[in-house]
């Protein structure tokens, strides 16, 4: 069955405004090269806000969105929260925070409380996350953020490649209470067959603590000129090994415009899951996100 008038709840954005006083994007900057994609000119605006994503996604369905953190280089996280909030107050579909903290700092939990005075704030992604699980550390002050955010039901939003989820895997089993969300299915750096039976040995194995859900997001990222075909098997795993109770859906926009339309790659998501039932479909497209990210 056609799922096209089932709505999505896109999971992953970014948006960023330079004209903002106080927030700083560093990785937008005219001089910056991204160390995994490399050359991202392409899409170096001055701005992009909720009402430029509604005006890319409104043909694809979207009913809800969350913004996941971008304005790294930042005095303050927290005022990325602040921004998005007021920005909610005048946006065409609901929005929700996934935000920036250094979960392991001394002042961690402080910071989270000043996140936790937005409603929508639903959740963090800290890159120091993915450094720590390579060096095998248990950091008591992350550990003391992770039970915090337990506490809250806050979702913990990982970048984590394939060699480190064994470690992850480690980590949601010490806290099985602690929603976590593996982002763009572990940021594949390579197509090869080599690298795609190490991958997929890694999320079954990360599959199998019942806390972390699948973020089908970000896929295109390095297989730019990818095809319906060429992302396939990648989805399949991913369905395979967590199931449509534990998967998302996110478009990573507007980076991944970098590599296809809006439409194109949402259709294909919508066309990978067509196998499922309705209701399974349902939870991928938009069920799972809005309970995960309190919607």
């Amino acid at each position: 069955m056609s799922n096209n008038q089932i709505s999505i709840i896109d999971t992953h954005v970014h948006f960023f405004d330079f004209s903002h006083p106080e927030l700083k994007w560093v990785w937008l900057a005219p001089d910056f090269h991204h160390p995994i994609i490399g050359n991202i000119n392409a899409i170096k605006s001055q701005a992009y806000v909720v009402q430029d994503f509604r005006a890319e996604s409104r043909f694809a369905g979207v009913d809800g969105v969350v913004h996941v953190q971008a304005a790294i280089g930042s005095p303050n996280p927290v005022t990325e929260t602040v921004w998005l909030t007021k920005m909610n107050e005048t946006s065409p579909i609901p929005i929700r925070i996934v935000a920036d903290s250094n979960l392991g700092a001394a002042g961690a939990i402080s910071q989270l409380e000043d996140h936790a005075k937005s409603k929508l704030f639903v959740g963090v992604r800290d890159f120091n996350a993915e450094p720590m699980l390579a060096a095998k550390e248990i950091n008591p002050n992350y550990e003391e953020s992770l039970k915090w955010m337990t506490k809250h039901q806050m979702v913990f939003d990982l970048d984590c490649e394939w060699m480190n989820m064994p470690e992850a895997r480690k980590l949601a089993e010490r806290h099985p209470d602690l929603p976590i969300v593996l982002e763009h299915i572990g940021f594949p750096r390579e197509r090869t067959d080599t690298y795609f039976q190490n991958w997929k040995s890694a999320i079954e194995g990360l599959a199998k603590a019942g806390n972390v859900t699948m973020k089908i997001s970000g896929v295109a990222m390095t297989d730019p000129f990818f095809t319906k075909e060429s992302l396939k098997r990648w989805i399949d795993a991913c369905l395979d090994a967590f199931g449509p109770d534990r998967c998302v859906i996110g478009s990573n926009w507007p980076v991944d415009r970098l590599y296809s339309s809006y439409d194109p790659i949402m259709r294909y998501y919508r066309e990978y899951i067509e196998k499922l039932s309705v209701s399974e479909q349902e939870k991928i497209l938009n069920k799972n996100a809005s309970k995960l990210y309190k919607f």
